[in-house]
Parts: structure tokens; C-alpha cells; sequence
């Protein structure tokens, strides 16, 4: 069996709610299409959203997030920051989340030794300091906890008498992993939906699930969304190793399909079936947008010539204008605060209407904010001016 290109940008517009008649009622439905959003940028998450909403916001976002709690941030797939379905949160915690965090934990604990002399069991003394003062007064910011925690004022020396020897503060560390092992969570931010100088508060540890068993049911999650997808391409988004991967496909039963000029592709039992044809869209998805993000191998929605202006040099994408299933161009906001984008490839009137309304429906709820992406990419610098 052979899924065609044309199928796979097909299914682009329904499984990722690119075209309008596919958009999400709620920013849980958006996330839980998505299997998680990419969150190392802030301002990811709530344009990936509106995206894929119908009538987003950055409140119904927030509210989510800080309020009913219905989404969450981890440290997960990749080492990288997701926000994910709480339902989801367990299966991913336990398919690779938990692995990381015992990393962290263990990096960190080197790294107080190295530079402090500290052991673990002065890092057990100073994470019931910050769960104490964070239930007595929270939720707290890292800079407001290091007036209140003396462990977390203190600076340790790293890689001394080398040429890059540095010192450090320890604070932010120590709250990452203790974040990463879901005993503090990220409550609302100072400052707008863009900020990223997070509230902590404690957190609640998910129900461990057997590892094998999470990594086969996100496996499945990631095959109902973006398959067909390679071994390759599953490797890479989840960043497991082969083995897993191998293993997670055969415990859902995946079937392998042939790709036009790629390496066989997988998707779920009897998922091979045609997409129905809607009609042509355009979506504008901000950097670092889990759809751009979502294989390793993009050459069937992302002509080569144009990576170069698209991605920075450690593969992040930036903004990118899609029509139909295919990226066909870059975005970005100036100084002043106006969009603009530009098309790299000749799509017709019609496109470029798509494309204009798409931009003012996407400025519309940016409203007054200034966003500059964390990994800025050669198009996004030259569009914005800076």
C-alpha cells in the first residue's frame, strides 16, 4: 500500500485543524490533536492555538493552563518543553519524561559537587526549603524564592582554570529538575501570556504507568496524528532510542506503507484509507509549531530550497505561511507591531487572499503584543526589521 504526498497534506488539514471547517471548540481539543505543543518559547503555545481555534484567546489559554489545569507543562519528548492534555500527562511521563528527570537529577547533583561540595543531601535540605515556603507563600517567582531560600542564592564555579570556566547560580537548576520530576509546576507568569519568568508552585506526581505500555499508547497517539511517519521520524519527535521505537510500533501494530522518495512509513491498523478533499486553506503556525516540528524528514511539505530562510542552524523552524498542506512562505511581526509575511513561491491570487485574511485574523489575537521568537531564522530577522 502506497499513501501518496497529496494524501498526507490531506491529512494535515483535518488530524492538525489547519483548514477552518477542522478547527478545534477548546485549546484541550487543539493540544490533544496535536499529542502535545512545542512550549520552549511561550508564545508557541497560545499561537499554535489560535491557529487551530475557531474563536481563540489568550484567556480560554491561560485559564486552561493556571486555572482548570487542564493542560500541562513538561519537560519531555526530545529534552524539550511540551504542554500536553493532563490525560495525556501520565503516558508521557512515563514514557519519557521520568527518564530525563533521573538524568537532570543526576547532572545536577554532579554539578553541586563539582562546584560547591554539596552532596544530595544538601540538595534534599534545600528542595523542602522551596516546597515549605512555596506552600506557606505561593506561587512564587525563582527570583522571589532566592529571597526567601538561602540554598538558592548560592554560586558555584564551574570547569575552573579552563578557558571556559564560569560561575553559576544554582537556583534555576535546581528548580528545573525538581519541575521535572512534577514536584513544582509553572503557574502563571509575570508579566503577559508571552512572558516566560514563571510562578512555581508545588506539583503533584502523575500515576506511573509500565514504560513500554506509555511508550506504545504515544507511539499510537503520535501515528493517529501525524502518520504516515518513518521509524526515522518517530525516533527523532519522541527521542528514543531505536529499540523503543521499534518496539512501540510493533505493541500498536503499525502498518507499513510505502512513501513517495522516503524510507517505508507506518500508520495504524487500517488507517490507509483517503482523506476527503476540502478545500484549499491557509494557515500562518508560529515557531516552533508542532506541525512544522513533527518529522524528521519534511521534504513532502517543506521544498528544500527554502530551509535554510525557515529553520536557524540547530533546526528550529521558524514562522512559516502554509497553503494547502505545504509551507510556501515566512511570517513575522515589526517593531511597531504589524505582520507581515512573505510567500517564497508563486501560489496565485487566490492563496494570497487566504494567506492576507489568515494574517489579520492571527493579528487580531496577538492584539498588542510585540513577539520576537526565541530561535530567530534568516526570513523571520529580514521581515521583522531586526
Amino acid at each position: 500500500m502506497q499513501i501518496s504526498t497529496e494524501e498526507r497534506r490531506a491529512r494535515l488539514a483535518t488530524r492538525h485543524l489547519l483548514s477552518p471547517a477542522t478547527r478545534a471548540a477548546t485549546p484541550e481539543e487543539a493540544a490533544d490533536a496535536m499529542v502535545g505543543l512545542h512550549a520552549t518559547d511561550p508564545a508557541t503555545v497560545f499561537l499554535a492555538v489560535a491557529a487551530r481555534m475557531g474563536s481563540a484567546t489568550p484567556a480560554l489559554l491561560e485559564q486552561a493552563l493556571y486555572q482548570d489545569l487542564t493542560l500541562t507543562r513538561l519537560l519531555c519528548m526530545r529534552r524539550t518543553m511540551f504542554v500536553v492534555g493532563r490525560d495525556l500527562a501520565p503516558v508521557v511521563d512515563s514514557s519519557t519524561a521520568r527518564a530525563i528527570a533521573a538524568r537532570e537529577r543526576t547532572k545536577l547533583l554532579a554539578f553541586l559537587k563539582e562546584g560547591g561540595g554539596w552532596d544530595e543531601k544538601w540538595l534534599a535540605a534545600a528542595e523542602r526549603a522551596v516546597l515549605a515556603e512555596l506552600a506557606a507563600s505561593g506561587p512564587l517567582t525563582g527570583a522571589e524564592l532566592g529571597t526567601r531560600v538561602p540554598a538558592l542564592r548560592e554560586q558555584v564555579t564551574v570547569a575552573v582554570g579552563k578557558p571556559y570556566e564560569a560561575t553559576q547560580a544554582v537556583a534555576s537548576r535546581i528548580l528545573r529538575t525538581m519541575a521535572a520530576e512534577n514536584r513544582l509546576r509553572r503557574d502563571r507568569p509575570r508579566g503577559s501570556w508571552i512572558s516566560s519568568q514563571f510562578r512555581w508552585l508545588p506539583g503533584e506526581p502523575f500515576p506511573q504507568l509500565p514504560p513500554a505500555e506509555a511508550r506504545a499508547e504515544l507511539a499510537r497517539r503520535w501515528l493517529a496524528s501525524y502518520g504516515p511517519g518513518t521509524v526515522a521520524d518517530l525516533k527523532w519527535w519522541t527521542g528514543w532510542n531505536l529499540g523503543d521505537v521499534r518496539k512501540a510500533l510493533v505493541a500498536v501494530g503499525a502498518e507499513e506503507v510505502a512513501l513517495e522518495g522516503q524510507e517505508p512509513g507506518y500508520v495504524l491498523p487500517g488507517d490507509t484509507g483517503p482523506t476527503a478533499a476540502g478545500a484549499p486553506y491557509a494557515a500562518l503556525l508560529p515557531a516552533l509549531d508542532p506541525t512544522g516540528m513533527g518529522w524528521a524528514q519534511r521534504d513532502w511539505y517543506l521544498p528544500p530550497e527554502h530551509t535554510a530562510e525557515l529553520f536557524d542552524r540547530t533546526g528550529n523552524i521558524g514562522p512559516t505561511v502554509w497553503w494547502d498542506g505545504r509551507i510556501v512562505g515566512g511570517w513575522a511581526q515589526r517593531p511597531d507591531g504589524e505582520l507581515v509575511w512573505r510567500l517564497l513561491d508563486d501560489v496565485g491570487e487566490e492563496a494570497e487572499a487566504a494567506v492576507a485574511a489568515e494574517a489579520g485574523r492571527m493579528a487580531e489575537f496577538i492584539g498588542g503584543q510585540r513577539i520576537t521568537p526565541r530561535f530567530r531564522t534568516p526570513l523571520e530577522r529580514a521581515l521583522a526589521g531586526t
